[in-house]
């Protein structure tokens, strides 16, 4: 039996099978097979669990014999002796005379003669190259041999075994491994010193404050005199144990645990929780790393065209580097922007009108027309999943209860990266870097990667709006960054293979399947922040502020099953992009329903505020001392913020650059909020939206947003003049006179007996 002996099945190790001697070509770890080959050239296919298995199976003694390497690097050319170095080069010179004619191993270097007549290679052949140069070396004698080559012996067999590991190692293949001993260490650090270097470098990196070589020094020495040196049992003083001198300990200390450059803060942070350990990626979706970077080309918003900087949002697979899903948000990205970057993640991305075939669904394995079929439109050539573990850097977007939230209802795992160590993330670092260079440093706009090394005027060079840069990138990854080649960051099962991010996906569904999961459209609503309120009031229920109500709430049947923590309470769910409506899940259908804010008018359309504008308000109104009494008084308020000075014929001139920024986000965030809640009807008698700035045919969309907010200002105040007061007929007028005689007190009464108490005068009277 093999016994504890490890079986070496990496490419070039021997396996004698049936006393058989095999070598392996190749690993398909993959599959779980390994490729044999004979010496006389036959082959054969054999899996790991058969050679591991089979009683008759061991490691060759060559191989083992030629790849001890006692867990130390690879050996260089500084780590032969000086001494040893020439013999090293006279081994090489005779293995490169064998193999080519010429010592120097270059045929425009020969020395003279060369090549001689029995190293000639288009005269002989290899085997009669080595004979010939075993016969040479043979003549000399013992001493002289030993003297040139190390060795007092040198036969075929020998040339041969040079031969393999200079082929592996290079020329230090050919120094002898006694050459290469390992250093002795250093004798003077027994057991109990070595026991103090450890308990204080313990003591010093986890708890103490940072302290100097010295310091540490004296704790070593203290240690040892109080742990060990203790007097015995009769009172005599026991056997001192010496310590070595400070510059031993500090060399002794570099060697062990580094150069220890580092503060005490990042120390801590760098060490790995045990529970967590290390993570070994095998998969597509085990891994989804999330980053965000500002981006380095100047766009125009779609609103008033200024140029301005963009925020970057990315999902890289670890596993195939595939870009996922990514964002552009206008100043800077929130936990919804991110939120909903994960749930582009999960869903398959739709094709758009100007991409061809090539860009369509592309996998082996999985028809198109079937991922089509579930997700109900065209899919491009972009792997989706479910993430099993979300990894981030502790940005403040990252770390907030809400985006915690999502990760945790799509049932993946939070691996947070170590504070102030981007190698946790590195492989989405790496891209930012990648797609700088091969996409950003040739568009126009470009700003450099700091201040120091950007343009004259990097905003009057960009071109691209915001939504013409969204589309560049979409069709960017989809086309390019997908199929290309990654080089260095190719699987581990096959290091040497040409592979692309599209062809390691495709590669998963042969080693883990597919599941086919495509997320339902109310992901959308869970993926929002949640609002749990105890109670719904006669106004409805209020969410940050506001006021949303429906007919839906005041059912006489309303009551909240909900237990746990938030016993009793209701879930209502917010969109920060758009505050106009919230939403709400039937308890009994599950069907989702929007709340309206109660300020809305029950006409027209109001234009679409965040959370920043209400926040806005809610302040101004504080700030005045007033008191309204129902949110429909805040509605005046409000829509003169949207549209404060649209009388200006010329609106934008009058803001300032922040000013317009603040609109452009707002007006950009509505719209993808309406691009990624499902099932959007269509609104009626609302002009469409301008795509991009610069269109000719269509009404700007702030000069739109203008005139939406005051044709709303205007309707609401003529709603409020008509509901202050009811519409009356007027009456007519009375006589001339008619107040005189009233007051006259001398007036005979009517012969008809009216008793009325101010009778019209008739034409006698």
């Amino acid at each position: 039996m093999m016994g504890a002996a490890a079986l070496d099945l990496s490419p070039g190790a021997g396996v004698v099978l049936d006393e058989v001697e095999w070598l392996v070509e190749r690993q398909e770890p993959h599959l779980g097979r390994v490729h044999l080959v004979r010496a006389d050239g036959e082959r054969q296919r054999a899996s790991f669990r058969f050679l591991v298995n089979h009683p008759r199976c061991r490691p060759s003694s060559r191989t083992a014999a030629e790849g001890a390497n006692r867990g130390r690097q690879p050996t260089s050319w500084s780590d032969v002796k000086p001494e040893k170095r020439p013999l090293m080069e006279q081994r090489f010179a005779h293995l490169m005379e064998v193999n080519c004619g010429f010592r120097s191993g270059d045929p425009f270097r020969p020395e003279p003669g060369e090549p001689h007549p029995e190293y000639d290679p288009d005269r002989t052949t290899l085997t009669e190259r080595r004979a010939a140069k075993a016969a040479e070396l043979s003549a000399l004698r013992p001493e002289e041999a030993k003297l040139l080559l190390g060795v007092a012996h040198v036969g075929v067999r020998t040339l041969e075994r040079w031969e393999r590991r200079r082929r592996k190692y290079g020329i230090v293949g050919c120094a002898d491994h006694r050459w290469l001993r390992a250093s002795g260490g250093h004798p003077s650090v027994s057991e109990e010193v070595r026991e103090a270097i450890f308990a204080v470098r313990a003591e010093t990196q986890h708890h103490r404050s940072r302290v100097s070589a010295r310091t540490r020094e004296i704790m070593i020495r203290r240690y040892v005199r109080e742990t060990f040196e203790n007097k015995d049992e009769d009172g005599d003083e026991s056997e001192e144990i010496e310590v070595p001198s400070y510059h031993t300990l500090l060399r002794v200390w570099k060697e062990w645990f580094g150069p220890g450059g580092a503060r005490q803060k990042y120390e801590r942070s760098a060490e790995l929780p045990t529970k967590n350990g290390h993570v070994l990626v095998t998969r597509p979706g085990q891994v989804v790393a999330l980053d965000t970077t500002i981006l380095p080309v100047m766009v125009r918003e779609n609103v008033f065209g200024d140029p301005i900087t963009v925020h970057l949002t990315l999902a890289l697979d670890v596993y195939t580097h595939s870009i996922c899903a990514f964002r552009l948000t206008l100043v800077s990205d929130s936990s919804v922007d991110v939120a909903m970057v994960l749930r582009d993640v999960m869903l398959p991305l739709p094709m758009r009108e100007e991409w061809g075939e090539d860009m369509e669904w592309p996998y082996p394995g999985l028809p198109a027309a079937m991922v089509s079929e579930f997700a109900g439109y065209e899919v491009a050539g972009l792997p989706f999943f479910t993430p099993e573990t979300v990894t981030s850097d502790h940005g403040s977007v990252y770390r907030n209860h809400h985006l915690v939230d999502v990760q945790e209802a799509m049932g993946c795992r939070i691996l947070p990266a170590r504070v102030l160590r981007p190698q946790d993330k590195s492989a989405v670092e790496r891209v930012f870097g990648s797609i700088r260079s091969l996409v950003f440093e040739k568009l126009a706009g470009y700003t450099g990667v700091d201040v120091s090394d950007r343009g004259a005027d990097p905003e009057g060079d960009a071109v691209l709006t915001l939504a013409e840069m969204e589309h560049f990138i979409a069709t960017w990854v989809v086309k390019v960054w997908q199929n290309r080649r990654l080089g260095e960051f190719a699987p581990s099962w096959d290091p040497g293979g040409d592979h692309s991010p599209n062809t390691l996906f495709a590669a998963s569904f042969a080693q883990e399947g597919f599941d086919l999961d495509i997320p339902s459209p109310e992901t959308y609503y869970r993926f929002l922040p949640e609002h749990h309120v105890k109670r719904i009031h006669r106004r409805g229920v209020k969410v940050k502020g506001l006021w949303y109500d429906a007919a839906l709430l005041h059912q006489p049947d309303m009551n909240s099953a909900r237990g746990g923590r938030y016993k009793q309470h209701w879930v209502i769910h917010r969109e920060p992009r758009d505050r106009r409506v919230v939403y709400f899940q039937d308890p009994d259908t599950h069907e989702w329903h929007e709340l309206r804010w109660t300020g809305l008018p029950p006409e027209g359309e109001m234009p679409a505020f965040g959370d920043a504008r209400v926040e806005e308000l809610l302040t101004r109104v504080r700030e005045a001392g007033l008191k309204p009494r129902s949110d429909s008084e805040l509605v005046p308020k409000l829509l003169e913020m949207l549209g404060a000075v649209d009388p200006v014929a010329k609106w934008p001139s009058q803001l300032t650059k922040s000013q317009r920024t603040q609109h452009a986000r707002e007006i950009t965030q509505a719209q993808a909020a309406a691009a990624d809640r499902p099932q959007q009807p269509p609104k009626p008698n609302k002009p469409p939206r301008l795509a991009a700035v610069g269109a000719l045919d269509a009404e700007p969309p702030w000069r739109e947003r203008a005139r939406e907010a005051t044709e709303s200002l205007d309707a609401h105040r003529r709603r409020r003049r008509e509901t202050a007061k009811p519409a009356q007929q007027p009456s007519a007028p009375a006589p001339l006179g008619s107040s005189r005689r009233g007051r006259n007190l001398f007036v005979i009464a009517d012969d008809d007996g009216s008793d009325e108490p101010n009778p019209q005068p008739t034409e006698e009277t």
